[in-house]
Parts: C-alpha cells; sequence; structure tokens
C-alpha cells in the first residue's frame, strides 16, 4: 500500500495570514516528497476559507518546483465548474510543466454553498451526470479530434492543445461513493478515490465492497487502483491522542456546518460555533472520531493500516487538514512518515 498526503489551506480565523498558511502547505508537502510518500493531492473549491485553493493546477505546478519525486493530484477538479476543452488542456499544459506527474482527480463537488455561487440552480444529481459527461470527453480530447453532442456540452472535432506528456494522458480518479459511481469509474478505465469521513470502519469495508462489485461486473475492464482518503493523527502520547480527537471532532463540526449551508459566513468566515454547539452536536463527539479515525500512537497506527491493506486499497492518502496549527501538523505527518510508513515498505 502506498501512501500520500492530501492537504489544503485551512484558514478559520481572520488573524490568519494567506502567505504565511500556503508556505506551510508548500512545506508539509515537501516533508510528504522527501519523506517518500508517492503523491499529494489537493482539491478545488471556491469562496470558502475553510479549503482555500480556487485551482488546484496552480498549487500543482509549483509545487513541481519545489519537490523532487511526489506525484501532484487534484483531490479533486468539481467536474461542473469545467468545459471539457478547457479541463482537458489545462490538465494536459499541467502534466507537460510537471514533468509527466500530474495524477487527474475528478468529483461532481459536495457543498451547496458553491453550487448556489458557481452553478446556480444546479443540484447533486446533475453535478454527478455533469462528471459522467466530462469525464469521457477528457479522455476523448487526449486523444485528437473528439466531438461530442452532449447534454451539457456540445462541440466540433477538437484535439487537446496541448497533449499530455503521460501516455494515453494523466491516470484520472473519479471520487465514488455509490455503487453507480464505482461501476461508472471502472467502466471507464479510472481509478476511485473513496473516503469514509467520519464513519469508521463498517463504511470503509463497504466502500471496497461496492469498488470490488464494481470490478466484478466489468470483468473485462483492467482492474484499476483504489484509494482511501481519511483523516489521520499520529500522536505521542495516550494525552495526544485525546487532544487530537477533540480538534478533529471541532473540524468536523464546522465541516458540517459547511455542508448544510445554513450559518452566517463574513469575509470567507463561517460564523464561529460555540463549545456548547460543538458538545451539543447529534453525532459528532471526540469518543466517536477517536473510534471512527485513524487517531493513535504509531504502533496502533499500523494495526489499523495494515487492516486496510488486507481489504485491498492500493493507497492511503493521509487527509491532514485539522484545524491544528501547523506545528501539530508537522510533527504528526514526520511521526507517520517515520514510524508508521517502515512498517509496509
Amino acid at each position: 500500500m502506498k501512501f500520500s498526503l492530501f492537504a489544503h489551506m485551512e484558514r478559520i480565523s481572520p488573524d490568519q495570514d494567506e502567505k504565511q498558511l500556503y508556505e506551510e502547505f508548500v512545506e508539509l508537502c515537501q516533508i510528504a516528497d522527501r519523506g517518500g510518500m508517492s503523491a499529494v493531492w489537493t482539491g478545488e473549491h471556491h469562496g470558502m476559507n475553510f479549503t482555500i485553493s480556487p485551482n488546484p493546477f496552480l498549487n500543482l505546478i509549483d509545487l513541481a518546483r519545489r519537490t523532487k519525486n511526489v506525484r501532484l493530484g487534484t483531490g479533486t477538479v468539481i467536474a461542473p465548474f469545467w468545459h471539457p476543452i478547457r479541463l482537458a488542456g489545462e490538465a494536459a499544459m499541467t502534466d507537460l510543466i510537471t514533468d509527466g506527474r500530474l495524477e487527474l482527480g475528478i468529483a461532481r463537488g459536495a457543498y451547496s454553498f458553491e453550487y448556489e455561487r458557481m452553478m446556480p440552480g444546479m443540484d447533486a444529481w446533475e453535478a454527478g451526470q455533469r462528471m459522467r459527461e466530462l469525464v469521457p470527453a477528457v479522455q476523448g480530447l487526449w486523444k485528437g479530434d473528439y466531438a461530442q453532442e452532449g447534454e451539457f456540452h456540445s462541440f466540433p472535432s477538437t484535439t487537446s492543445s496541448p497533449k499530455p506528456m503521460q501516455e494515453n494522458g494523466p491516470p484520472i480518479w473519479v471520487a465514488a461513493r455509490d455503487p453507480n459511481s464505482h461501476e461508472f469509474a471502472v467502466a471507464n478505465g479510472c481509478n476511485v478515490q473513496v473516503t469514509p469521513l467520519w464513519q469508521g470502519d463498517a463504511e470503509i469495508e463497504s466502500l471496497m465492497g461496492k469498488f470490488n462489485d464494481a470490478c466484478a461486473k466489468f470483468p473485462d475492464v483492467a482492474r484499476p487502483k483504489i484509494m482511501l482518503l481519511q483523516h489521520a493523527y499520529v500522536a505521542d502520547s495516550p494525552e495526544d491522542v485525546k487532544r487530537a480527537a477533540e480538534e478533529l471532532n471541532r473540524f468536523y463540526c464546522y465541516f458540517g456546518a459547511w455542508f448544510k449551508n445554513e450559518r452566517d459566513i463574513n469575509q470567507g468566515l463561517i460564523a464561529p460555533l460555540s463549545d456548547e454547539e460543538i458538545a451539543a452536536h447529534p453525532f459528532y463527539s471526540p469518543e466517536a472520531i477517536e473510534r471512527d479515525l485513524v487517531i493513535a500512537e504509531p504502533a496502533s497506527v499500523i494495526e489499523r493500516l495494515k487492516k486496510y491493506e488486507q481489504l485491498g486499497y492500493d493507497e492511503y492518502s493521509f487527509w491532514i487538514d485539522s484545524s491544528m496549527d501547523f506545528d501539530r501538523k508537522k510533527a504528526s505527518l514526520e511521526r507517520f512518515i517515520n514510524d508508521v510508513m517502515p512498517a509496509f515498505a
């Protein structure tokens, strides 16, 4: 099982300097590169200080000059916000500039906050349909002389300009949860990225089951790779475990608030949650977060990840976004690299 880093700029307070946050993001990616991680991933988000990344290709091109070996992935671009010709061309140009290191992750998106601003009136179903139209279009444009009469985009015969450096184009990863999205990915020769969010090992097993069922449904298609994206924290003591569980519980309360899209937002920052609101959440709690995420000292982290490897996951992506301060993120990542990854060498 390979290991990668999933990260964004996180701004949770008006006192935080955006330039400093970006340099801290870069430093985490450089640590991942030096430490032998296989890839770094960063996504696409708009108008949200919670995850600052308006165009992940910009970040990845910069990282290509600041790292040596690590693959560079979009985790993920939001399909409905892209015209196929634009995405094919910008991804191909990124692949050229990064010397063929691009991995292209694509999703339908998740936040209604972004849908309202970027594609007013669009719902999650339409976003998913747009993704299903986009992926084969990008593949066709990379091959060249591709025309489309689609529900959302139609255009005459066109070739991606430029073409990607990688033969047949960068690997495409589709964010999948339900059986249909797994089947779509496999049928179209795409890898699969899944995240259980806060739902724990039962969901991790269920997602692998859906992937295996999709692979069995298309026996003539080469089995793609599957990546597990999950929050992790490698602690240095039992007390550190408890502190991290409290911090990640707070993160998920904010994540849920952004997802519900019901709180006031000012200058890109969501209205703060009180301690009472966090304590009263119906299913997030430090105890549940500690149980269902990978928050432990190294030996227990290794034991947990070995189970995921045995299930068949090809890659484990260390989701470091947590609203923790930079020093705590850095220390956890370094412990992951030094004390956990060697057990999988």
